[in-house]
């Protein structure tokens, strides 16, 4: 199986250690709080040359190229007047007038290591909801979880890994620690920890700040918003908060599918990657599902979207229920 080539690393020895604050052409981008850090370097391994086409057709068609070798994103001739429209706030910043430039400016030192993650920011689609797909969490709670336990996967101390792969603005990997929590209720013992991964920034930031309008909060059950959600002093602002208690078992970390190898050290028991490889192609989402196989423990589980599936893929996974996998003991 040929392995999918990606420019950004998370954590490597040696790697450039960068806060998620940057610098970009003289602005400060507002940096997060303690608690969340990223290392962000773009390695390049690029072997294609300047754009030498003065088509703006085949500038088009190379930038789509270029955006979906570096994040697996499909972005066919259909979605051309959306990649130009999402794109054009980074070009006035720039000052760039084509996309043929903008194209050959990321392909510079200054474009990798600065304009790069702008760019993937800009064409990624960050559509999420609490408690979305809803059946998956009453399986993960009255299936999944006890399952794991029974079977030893969660260890001596009872503790299970949830990795949220593509957690946009945070609703899933919250919902997951809302679960989790209520679940740990009736276990006495029973600990968790939900790892949350994406690849834009700004969703991440979005994430770890864990503030929302209160009309987003709304699928959430009332005894949970009671229990999990703080609101803001100031009413007129008609926000909420993720409670500290459940923030501080949500880790946040940037990372992109394209990469070779993941910068994740704990094994993992259930994987939330739920309407992310619908953006991918056949031969990527095979690649990825064969990634994320390497750190999902021995009966470990898979939940994906309502519209996607792993069908005559070569993995190491069984159908469970409808969109949930599991990887056999």
């Amino acid at each position: 199986m040929k392995k999918a080539e990606g420019p950004i690393a998370e954590t490597a020895r040696g790697r450039e250690r960068t806060a998620l604050s940057d610098r970009k052409h003289g602005e400060e981008r507002p940096a997060l709080r303690k608690g969340l850090r990223f290392m962000i370097t773009v390695e390049t391994s690029l072997k294609s040359g300047p754009v030498t086409s003065s088509s703006p057709g085949d500038d088009q068609r190379s930038l789509r190229a270029f955006i979906q070798k570096e994040c697996g994103i499909k972005m066919p001739p259909a979605k051309r007047v959306m990649l130009e429209a999402r794109l054009q706030k980074r070009l006035r910043a720039l000052g760039i007038t084509t996309l043929k430039d903008y194209r050959e400016y990321l392909l510079t030192d200054a474009g990798r290591n600065g304009e790069l993650i702008h760019c993937i920011d800009a064409v990624t689609t960050n559509k999420t909801d609490f408690f979305r797909e809803p059946s998956h969490f009453d399986y993960l709670a009255a299936q999944a979880l006890p399952s794991l336990i029974d079977a030893g996967a969660g260890r001596e101390r009872k503790r299970i890994t949830v990795w949220s792969a593509g957690c946009s603005t945070g609703e899933e990997p919250y919902t997951l620690a809302m679960v989790l929590s209520e679940f740990a209720e009736t276990r006495p013992g029973f600990d968790f920890k939900v790892l949350a991964t994406d690849i834009s920034t700004r969703a991440l930031e979005k994430a770890w700040l864990a503030v929302y309008d209160r009309e987003r909060a709304a699928p959430i059950p009332e005894k949970l918003k009671a229990k999990y959600l703080l609101r803001s002093k100031d009413s007129s602002k008609n926000l909420v908060r993720i409670a500290p208690w459940i923030r501080e078992k949500v880790a946040f970390q940037r990372l992109n599918f394209m990469e070779d190898r993941f910068s994740i050290r704990d094994k993992i028991d259930v994987i939330f990657c739920r309407n992310v490889i619908i953006y991918f192609d056949r031969p990527t989402q095979e690649q990825l599902m064969n990634k994320f196989c390497r750190h999902l423990g021995p009966g470990g589980y898979l939940f994906l979207g309502h519209s996607e599936t792993i069908h005559n893929m070569d993995v190491p996974l069984v159908a469970t229920a409808p969109t949930i996998y599991r990887r056999p003991q």
